[in-house]
């Protein structure tokens, strides 16, 4: 009982807080400059996409509301914690990521610390240490190519 308990849990505080995300998302979306002035319509709008998606983000944690609620919510001591190991090594890595290394590195080597710690991190701990770093490396290195690539040449999006 307390993995559904545990799960029932996750599904509620999860749901929530994408409704919040969505919400503010959209939010943001509507606020957008909508440039109007040059012509543009609904569907050219900058905000449009991302309000499109906030929408289907709203949607889905109020799923995820139903569900948790759907299954029985009971208070068992033995469940297990929303909050445990893995998520606050989570949380920790993608607040340095965002809050100290896009701002002070460039995004190559940024990304490639990050996606390499964190691959490190959460690599099967019964793999030799230094396989595990070696793959994190490399994991690192050419997903931040790609990702950089991508976003620079095909989105044409420029990255810090």
């Amino acid at each position: 009982m307390s993995k559904a308990s545990s799960s029932s849990r996750s599904d509620l505080w999860g749901g929530f807080c994408w409704i919040v995300v969505g919400a503010f998302i959209l939010f943001e979306s509507i606020r957008m400059e909508r440039f109007d002035n040059m012509g543009a319509t609904l569907y050219t709008y900058p905000g449009f996409v991302p309000g499109a998606i906030s929408c289907f983000i709203v949607l889905l944690g109020l799923v995820m509301i139903m569900r948790g609620l759907k299954s029985k919510v009971v208070a068992d001591e033995n469940a297990d914690p929303l909050f445990n190991k893995r998520f606050v090594i989570s949380l920790i890595c993608m607040l340095v990521f965002s809050l100290v290394l896009l701002a002070h590195a460039h995004f190559l080597v940024a990304t490639a610390l990050f996606v390499g710690t964190f691959t490190f991190l959460f690599a099967n701990e019964e793999t030799p240490l230094l396989k595990r770093l070696i793959s994190a490396s490399i994991n690192g290195i050419i997903s931040s190519c790609v990702v950089y690539f991508l976003f620079q040449e095909v989105f044409l999006v420029r990255l810090p």
